[in-house]
Formats: C-alpha cells, structure tokens, sequence
C-alpha cells in the first residue's frame, strides 16, 4: 500500500476502534474530503513545527494519545513524535527514508514505538464482515481506475495527486 492508503486507512481503524477526535495532516483537496468521510474531525494543513505547535495548542499542550506515522519522511516521523504526550505510542507504518527515532523522546516522555509490515491475513477474519455489511469501506481511496496498459498513467496520476489511489483491473 502506497502512504495514501495506508493515510486513509489509518482513519478508518481509529474511528473504528472509538476514537472520539481524529487529526488527519493532509494538504491535499481529495485526501482531506476523504479523511472526514472516513471519520476525521480535525484537518491540519500545516507541516513540521508549525503542525506540531498547532496540534499541541488544539490538544491543551497536552499532545495525542496514539500518533500513527504514515509517510516514512524524518518529518513525518519528528511530527509523530513531537505531538505524542506522555505515555503514548507512535504507530510507524510509513516506509521509512531518512527517519530517526527520537531516543531522548522515548525514554524521557516515555513514548513508544511500534511498527511493521501488515500482517493483512491476520485481520481478515476480524474486518471482512465490516467490509461487506458497509460499516467501513477502504475502497473509497481508489479513485483512479485503469487496466494493465494504463499502469504508468495510473502511477504518475497519484505522483502528480490527480489521484489518491489507482485500482488496476485485470481481465475482463
């Protein structure tokens, strides 16, 4: 799953598992739309500092109590950290490039870390029955539709944010 699937999913899962406010970092028009279909109730458009600074003043100072770090950046992995209070954990599932884990984070604010590849198999049982009664649909990311001979259009439209995620159909 490609940062906007897993951006999108990561909203769903929160409101699923009862989260009463949900913060979705995103500047861009579609993932925004989607993340308040999917249950967000807070869109920062801010990035770096001045999210951290933004989420901190709309949390009290007192920070979020699970941050879910979905790009893989050093940015996106200091914001994680930066806006988690004391006691909570940063869920990483972001590829990871130039990230570091801020040590001094997790052992003076004691906040954790956890993070690895979907285990997708392990949580069929559990979200399948969701998935066909309509409690929650993950396939609204895919808003770009083509067949193998359009697989580098699909790639550049989500590169270019024409779309947030492409379906490749194959067959008839």
């Amino acid at each position: 799953m490609g940062e906007r699937s897993r951006w999108g999913c990561a909203v769903i899962a929160a409101k699923r598992l009862g989260a009463e406010r949900i913060i979705a970092l995103s500047r861009n028009p579609m993932r925004q739309a989607l993340a308040r279909e999917f249950g967000a109730t807070d869109i920062v458009t801010e990035r770096g500092d001045d999210a951290t600074k933004l989420i901190m003043d709309v949390t009290g100072g007192i920070g979020v109590d699970a941050a879910l770090e979905c790009v893989g950046t050093g940015q996106s992995m200091a914001t994680a950290f930066g806006i988690a209070r004391v006691g909570a954990v940063v869920g990483a599932v972001g590829v990871p490039h130039d990230s570091v884990v801020p040590i001094q984070t997790v052992i003076f604010r004691n906040v954790g870390l956890r993070g690895g590849v979907a285990p997708a198999r392990r949580y069929i049982p559990e979200l399948l029955d969701d998935v066909l009664t309509g409690r929650i649909n993950p396939g609204l990311v895919f808003d770009y539709e083509t067949d193998l001979d359009g697989i580098n259009d699909a790639y550049n439209a989500m590169l270019e944010r024409r779309a947030t995620k492409s379906l490749v159909r194959i067959g008839a």
